[in-house]
C-alpha cells in the first residue's frame, strides 16, 4: 500500500491543523492506521492508532484529549485532527499501516507514508 501524508505547515500555538494520509494499494478498509511523529534529534514516537472498522482508537499520553483520529474508509484515508497545538508537538508526522492484529508498535506496521511536517511557533 502506498501512503501519502499531507496537511503539515505552520501555526501558533494554541492553534490547529488536520493532517490526511491517503492511500492507495492494497485494500485500506482491511487495515489498522497509525501516526507517529519525530521531533529533531529524537526518536520516531507514537501518536495515535485506529483500528480497520473505526470502532477503537488509541493516543499517547501527549496528544490525548487534543488529537482526534479517524477514518473514512470509502475515501481511503486516514486523519488526524490535532487542537490545542503546543510547541512541543512540532515534528514530522507519519501515517503508517498494519496489517496485523496489533499495532501499537512501530515494528508492527508494515508501509509508511513520507511524512509531513508541523511547526508550532510560541
Amino acid at each position: 500500500v502506498q501512503l501519502q501524508a499531507s496537511g503539515g505547515g505552520l501555526v501558533q500555538a494554541g492553534g490547529s491543523l488536520k493532517l490526511s494520509c491517503a492511500a492507495s494499494g492494497r485494500t485500506f478498509s482491511r487495515c489498522n492506521m497509525g501516526w507517529f511523529r519525530q521531533a529533531p534529534g529524537k526518536e520516531r514516537e507514537f501518536v495515535s492508532a485506529i483500528n480497520w472498522s473505526g470502532s477503537s482508537t488509541n493516543y499517547a499520553e501527549s496528544v490525548k484529549g487534543r488529537f482526534t483520529i479517524s477514518r473514512d474508509n470509502a475515501k481511503n484515508t486516514v486523519y488526524l485532527q490535532m487542537n490545542s497545538l503546543k510547541p512541543e508537538d512540532t515534528a514530522v508526522y507519519y501515517c503508517a499501516a498494519a496489517y496485523g492484529p496489533e499495532y501499537s508498535r512501530r515494528d508492527e506496521y508494515d508501509y509508511w507514508g513520507q511524512g509531513t511536517l508541523v511547526t508550532v511557533s510560541s
